[in-house]
């Protein structure tokens, strides 16, 4: 069992940037296939980024290339995403998720491990 707790959310003008972060206070976190999602009321839950274990692949919804960057410090138990140019579009509650499962791809369907969400609302 693993708990995620994440950060970083708020009020942001059309083309600025946030950095949500999420802390897993976990002594296994670096065995822990790590991921960002986001969802809007009414939509389904949808596939945002997901960071392998040692960080060293990382792969990217087409709505996120290019403008969000999801890495990991194993050392502090955090995962982050660095979103820019963010758009109107990109509101919604983010959520972290984990599993123990050691594939960035199947964390797009399979996920066990999921923290609260945090807020991100993008202004025209």
């Amino acid at each position: 069992q693993v708990q995620l707790v994440e950060s970083g959310g708020g009020l942001v003008q059309a083309g600025g940037s946030l950095r949500l972060s999420c802390a897993a206070p976990a002594r296994s976190f670096s065995t822990y296939t790590m991921g960002w999602f986001r969802q809007v009321p009414g939509k389904e839950r949808e596939f945002v980024a997901a960071l392998s274990r040692n960080g060293g692949t990382a792969i990217y919804a087409d709505s996120a290339k290019g403008r969000f960057s999801v890495s990991r410090d194993n050392a502090k138990n955090t995962v982050y995403l660095q979103m820019n140019n963010l758009k109107p579009e990109d509101t919604a509650s983010y959520f972290c998720a984990a599993d123990t499962h050691d594939s960035v791809y199947l964390m797009r369907t399979i996920v066990h491990y999921w923290g609260q969400g945090t807020q991100v609302t993008v202004s025209s």
